[in-house]
């Protein structure tokens, strides 16, 4: 399954949505945004380990980064986490990260669904967030 297609999109939405309800979505620090992908890191670092996870995000923000171009300025750092929105030269607007966003996680839930199936894939997430309904992928 690519992590381009209309039905990943929109879960991606859905669960960006879902996770930014009574925060602060848009704001120009790395540590306030890419919460889906923090929230991510730590279950996916331990069923493949910190290097598996750093290099499956940033296969996803290399996949993005060709739809979204200023995502090609941010990087993976050594714990796994998103680094450099905060340096970006073109500062995008909060919509422009919302919709980066979009971007990255459906990319990231593209793969994940490609290398570990769609049940297991589901099962992760219904881990991470156990109030969201309606996980399956």
């Amino acid at each position: 399954m690519d992590g381009d297609t209309p039905r990943l999109r929109a879960f991606a939405r859905r669960l960006l949505a879902h996770n930014t309800a009574g925060g602060k979505p848009g704001a120009i620090k790395d540590s306030e945004n890419f919460r889906v992908c923090e929230k991510l890191r730590g279950p996916l670092s331990r069923l493949a380990g910190v290097g598996g996870f750093q290099s499956l995000l940033a296969r996803a923000l290399a996949l993005a980064g060709e739809e979204v171009s200023w995502l090609r300025g941010l990087h993976v750092n050594a714990k796994g986490s998103l680094e450099g929105l905060e340096k970006l030269e073109a500062k995008p607007g909060s919509r422009e990260i919302a919709e980066g966003e979009v971007v990255l996680v459906s990319q990231l839930l593209g793969l994940l669904v490609t290398f570990i199936g769609p049940d297991l894939t589901a099962g992760l997430l219904r881990e991470i967030w156990p109030k969201m309904e309606d996980l399956d992928i």
